[in-house]
């Protein structure tokens, strides 16, 4: 489909295809404000769906908007525009609840923003702008999205084992030279390096297992099935734990008492991929997004599964470890790669009625 119109019909579909972006523990933190004098839409965080435990600093919630608007750009660029982005158009200096370098919150407002009584009464300013301009051959359109616009649907994070068939050398090439596309950078380790990676998971998942507020935290987020919520994960979407211990996967339900898959056997040799960017501001956590969204969508293209292991990135110090002693070398997501089922479905909040006239 090609318009160049942001007709009711266009933003319904630009934000469709937004929204089906991953976020951390399907929180889906953003917001939509379409402005049609300037044909841009502003992508806003939403400070209703946090993680106050797991994500301090907002930086996974950064992620997931740069993946969001990742999207936006190849729904744009399908729909025949030529999508201009612009991160942290506003509010420089300031991160997006108006603290500054320090830490430090606007006066008679709280490290959210909020007023004594718990009102967001300005609200966020816009982690980025997308403008509609128009398109032309000289914009390499209309082959601009590689066919990544078609993987939105496709892709779900599988928490399932895979089969442990290798992927082979000329995919993972194609996943690193995506990443370097939005600015960043995807390091397949070998066996060894592989190994360590996720023994700093399973540290991190340890910790977080033994955390109370970080493991209600992440149970505030699971639904039960037959839920009518179009935020969190299903049980249904759960994956099981890997019966050797090998493969560190997040234990989401916490409690022993709580329903879950039998232990299954993983893949004996996980394919992992660590995406990193050279600093470590705003910014970068948005091109991050937007570089693990395009990875992500890359792999289901080529029929490859993938899944987060996000825990380590949870915890600075095994944060800082993942690195691997290198200089300019910030970590921002461990990605789990492979052959095998495609998960289950995560719901998602209705687009349209999220954008505000």
């Amino acid at each position: 489909m090609q318009t160049r119109e942001v007709d009711a019909t266009a933003v319904q579909s630009l934000l469709a295809a937004a929204v089906a972006a991953p976020s951390i523990h399907n929180t889906q933190p953003w917001r939509f404000r379409l402005d049609p004098d300037s044909r841009s839409i502003e992508v806003r965080v939403d400070r209703d769906r946090v993680l106050p435990g797991a994500d301090p600093e907002g930086r996974a919630q950064h992620l997931s908007v740069g993946a969001a608007v990742f999207n936006l750009r190849m729904a744009a660029a399908h729909l025949g525009w030529n999508p201009v982005v612009r991160l942290l158009p506003h509010r420089e200096g300031r991160d997006t609840y108006g603290r500054d370098r320090y830490g430090r919150a606007p006066e008679g407002r709280d490290r959210y923003g909020r007023d004594p009584e718990g009102r967001d009464t300005c609200g966020p300013d816009p982690l980025a702008t997308v403008r509609l301009t128009p398109a032309s051959a000289a914009d390499g359109w209309p082959s601009i999205d590689d066919g990544l616009y078609e993987a939105i649907a496709r892709r779900h994070t599988s928490r399932m084992p895979f089969t442990g068939r290798p992927v082979a050398e000329q995919i993972v090439t194609e996943l690193v030279a995506a990443a370097r596309v939005e600015g960043a950078r995807l390091d397949v380790p070998d066996i060894m390096g592989t190994r360590r990676l996720l023994r700093l998971t399973r540290a991190a998942e340890d910790r977080n297992t033994h955390h109370p507020g970080r493991t209600a935290e992440t149970r505030a987020w699971i639904t039960a099935p037959g839920a009518d919520d179009p935020y969190g994960i299903p049980l249904t979407a759960l994956g099981p734990r890997d019966a050797s211990g090998r493969l560190p996967v997040r234990d989401f339900t916490g409690a022993p008492s709580a329903p879950r898959l039998p232990p299954l056997p993983f893949e004996r040799h996980a394919q992992v991929a660590l995406l990193w960017t050279a600093r470590d501001r705003r910014q970068d956590w948005l091109r991050a997004g937007q570089a693990l969204e395009r990875v992500l969508l890359t792999a289901t293209r080529l029929g490859v599964r993938t899944s987060m292991l996000h825990q380590a990135m949870e915890w600075p110090d095994l944060r800082a470890a993942t690195a691997g002693g290198r200089r300019g070398r910030c970590p921002q997501m461990l990605i789990r790669f492979g052959y095998g089922p495609e998960g289950g479905r995560t719901p998602r909040a209705p687009a349209y009625p999220a954008v505000v006239p």
